[in-house]
């Protein structure tokens, strides 16, 4: 498993649709995929779109792709296609390893992977855990998740709760804030349409100057909120009883609660 030469896509969403656009994007040959998603009605120029899974055929990598609630009636028919040649790549959210060794028993190796959707453009954070994986298939599958942002390997897969709530779903509440933002501004008296442009715009410049600055997020908030002015203003309405810091906590602690709900449920089917 030096290489993955050929890969399967099992469903192919939002999700998993999006590490496709960056794989390609990356430059991996449109060839090296087939699809199999009988809700798609077309591809992406070379890659291969069926609607059922083939009756047989090798592939280096399976990547599950459908929702974890569809693991078990799905699993059968995806079973002999997973063999000890096989790595199963897994993107479900919530599904151990041995949850999926119960269903995958011939795999080779199982990898793991929790991304978001700026995988499309080479942005995501991506988590990583495998069972069954020597070096070289780990610096394998580095290389190709490099092509989608930028790659983590856990110490321990009892993270993954953890990591999703915060990588994983992390994207859906960023939106939620700079819509917030842009809400802010408009009862301010800004055009709908300027606030939330202006908000996507700072909320880019903010998070790139972030990734390239050797200071920590919370020093560069210090840095903008001079003593006295308006950021501090402003700052203080956030940092009173620590307000933020303890919604954020609740959110994310929601969704990792109910990341390990998911993980129990697929345990008992």
């Amino acid at each position: 498993m030096d290489r993955f030469e050929n890969i399967l896509l099992v469903g192919c969403g939002n999700m998993a649709g999006a590490m496709l656009e960056g794989w390609l994007n990356g430059g991996i040959p449109a060839e090296r995929f087939t699809i199999v998603d009988p809700r798609r009605a077309e591809a992406p120029q070379g890659v291969t779109l069926l609607q059922d899974l083939p009756g047989e055929g090798h592939f280096d990598a399976v990547m599950l792709g459908i929702k974890p609630q569809g693991l078990d009636d799905a699993a059968p028919a995806i079973a002999p296609l997973v063999g000890p040649r096989t790595a199963l790549f897994s993107i479900l959210a919530g599904v151990e390893f041995d949850s999926l060794a119960a269903r995958f028993p011939d795999a080779g190796a199982i990898v793991r992977i929790m991304p978001n959707l700026a995988a499309a453009i080479g942005k995501s954070p991506i988590a990583l855990d495998s069972r069954g994986l020597d070096e070289s298939g780990r610096a394998a599958v580095t290389a190709m998740m490099a092509h989608l942002g930028t790659p983590e390997w856990l110490a321990e897969e009892a993270l993954f709760d953890s990591v999703t709530a915060l990588a994983g779903c992390g994207p859906a509440f960023v939106y939620r804030f700079i819509d917030a933002l842009a809400a802010g501004g408009a009862a301010l008296g800004l055009d709908e349409g300027q606030a939330q442009r202006l908000a996507v715009a700072m909320v880019e410049g903010a998070a790139q100057l972030a990734a390239a600055s050797p200071l920590s997020p919370g020093d560069l908030a210090d840095k903008v909120a001079s003593p006295g002015g308006s950021t501090r203003a402003g700052m203080n309405v956030l940092d009173a009883d620590a307000a933020l810091t303890r919604l954020i906590a609740a959110t994310m602690a929601a969704s990792r609660d109910r990341n390990a709900e998911m993980a129990a449920e697929a345990r008992q089917g």
